[in-house]
């Protein structure tokens, strides 16, 4: 068996994988579950030869069983979110055309008719889980594995293809440079239609034969009473998360805190990505947990490639240097190499890197030169520490950690009828990193209604790209040919 999470695993056999809500799984449970969901997805044939398979199930062990049952079949996996409302689930069917879907009962209302009136394949994860065992393919590791959705600045989501190969350097890059082993136990909360949680966390974990703790939602509370009760050895998440966490921990009591912090410094590793971290709330972890976070730096497409050390000094705002095989270089707008001390866009090589976006060949094209990735982020080495200053679009929100288009967003809110002109930014926020923000020129006799557009909004977009702030203006600001000027709307919000 060439997916080389499989053997990984079966070198851990009787030892425990994951405790979930469903309970407490070995390794052994999770290699025969996902035997026995490839069999089911195969139906006969000998191999899924790449064909997508789209899967909604909750955090836990069905999830990890399904995922990995999807590869095993030869398939490649495509985990939907559980935030996205109809409209984006039913965008990523379209794109990818599945082999099949599979949907957990609960969720079952959800996919259900979508995936019906598309003539597909739809099936339950308990059917899955329930199929008798049989004989699987060998896969190559460098066939596709997993296709995650991300917004680019064209508007619409991307699918962004890596190799079993790219899943297999990103873990292991991971593994060396925060030093996992079997000893470790993390507690998964973030989002599993997410690099973040998937890769970071999870395939970390379940690589080395450490314990997966699965939550199925992030809650502040529960997640405290979880770390105040010992025995984890790692924590990763987002700075909204860790401000949520300061957040809890500033309301308890004082024996209640003094337990949280406590149960903090029991763990050798905290460590934060997915967007930037605010100096302040590293510094207010720190009085909290006794850490300092570990910030990181990656993306969808190349994995992590920065990273601040496991051990020495992290320094606040920074994110570090390359991460291991992989290579970072910063370049001008006509691609040449800058030195230390100068701006440049982020590019980078190496096996981590994706493989394509799917079905989109002229944009996987124009994501590289010279067979490096261009990020569109903007950074400067100082000390040969990387720093990073912004993004090459102003269309690109970071928000609680995910990345969000704002074009995406705008065309969504024109489509509302009484929205005449729309403009979206994100403003920067000491909860969210940057909340989203739009700016509306309302048609002639038409009121804004702030809460009824959200709620509109929340039925075609989802949550975390829901915006925050709704703002009528009578005019938008322009440049000299007409285009709106994103950093003159930016100056007016933040004065108003």
């Amino acid at each position: 068996m060439s997916i080389l999470l499989i053997p990984q695993a079966e070198h851990y056999d009787e030892r425990t994988a994951i405790l979930a809500p469903e309970g407490a799984f070995t390794y052994r449970q999770l290699l025969d579950a996902s035997r026995r969901v490839a069999s089911f997805l195969l139906d006969g044939a000998s191999d899924l030869k790449e064909k997508p398979v789209v899967f909604l199930t909750p955090p836990g062990f069905d999830y990890v069983a399904m995922q990995w049952g999807i590869w095993r079949a030869g398939g490649i996996a495509v985990p939907l979110s559980l935030f996205h409302p109809r409209f984006e689930l039913e965008y990523v069917l379209d794109d990818t055309s599945p082999a099949a879907a599979v949907v957990h009962p609960d969720l079952s209302n959800r996919l259900g008719r979508p995936a019906e009136e598309r003539k597909l394949r739809l099936a339950s994860s308990t059917e899955a889980l329930a199929h008798p065992a049989g004989p699987v393919p060998a896969v190559a590791t460098s066939r596709r594995a997993m296709i995650l959705y991300t917004s680019g600045t064209t508007g619409k989501p991307k699918g962004v293809v890596t190799t079993h190969a790219n899943i297999a350097a990103q873990i292991t890059s991971l593994v060396e440079a925060w030093g996992w082993t079997g000893e470790d136990r993390i507690l998964e909360i973030l989002p599993l239609h997410h690099l973040h949680g998937i890769v970071n966390v999870m395939a970390c974990a379940l690589w080395v034969g450490a314990v997966c703790e699965i939550h199925p939602a992030f809650d502040a509370r529960k997640v405290w009473d979880r770390i105040a009760g010992g025995g984890l050895t790692l924590f990763m998440a987002v700075p909204t998360i860790y401000v949520k966490l300061i957040d809890a921990w500033e309301k308890a009591s004082p024996a209640e805190r003094d337990q949280m912090s406590r149960g903090c410094r029991k763990m050798r590793l905290m460590v934060s990505g997915s967007a930037a971290l605010p100096v302040p709330v590293l510094e207010r972890w720190k009085q909290v947990s006794g850490h300092v976070l570990l910030e990181r730096y990656g993306m969808t497409e190349i994995g992590m490639c920065l990273s601040n050390p496991l051990r020495g000094q992290r320094q606040p705002g920074r994110v570090g240097l390359p991460l291991p095989g992989v290579e970072v270089r910063l370049t001008d707008v006509g691609g040449a190499p800058v030195g230390a001390g100068t701006p440049g866009e982020i590019t980078v090589r190496g096996k981590t890197v994706f493989l394509e976006y799917w079905n989109r060949a002229e944009e996987t094209r124009k994501a590289f030169r010279d067979g490096w990735f261009l990020t569109g982020d903007i950074a400067v080495q100082e000390s040969g520490i990387y720093r990073i200053l912004g993004r090459s679009s102003v269309d690109i929100i970071k928000t609680g950690g995910y990345k969000v288009s704002a074009l995406e967003i705008e065309e969504t809110l024109l489509a509302h009828p009484d929205i005449k002109e729309c403009a979206v930014v994100g403003v920067a926020d000491s909860t969210w990193g940057e909340r989203v923000v739009a700016a509306l020129v309302m048609r002639e006799g038409a009121g804004l209604d702030a809460d009824a557009l959200r709620a509109w909004s929340k039925e075609r977009l989802a949550s975390y790209k829901v915006p925050k702030d709704v703002l009528a203006f009578k005019e938008l600001p322009r440049n000299a040919i007409g285009k709106v000027s994103k950093p003159d709307l930016k100056k007016i919000i933040l004065r108003s």
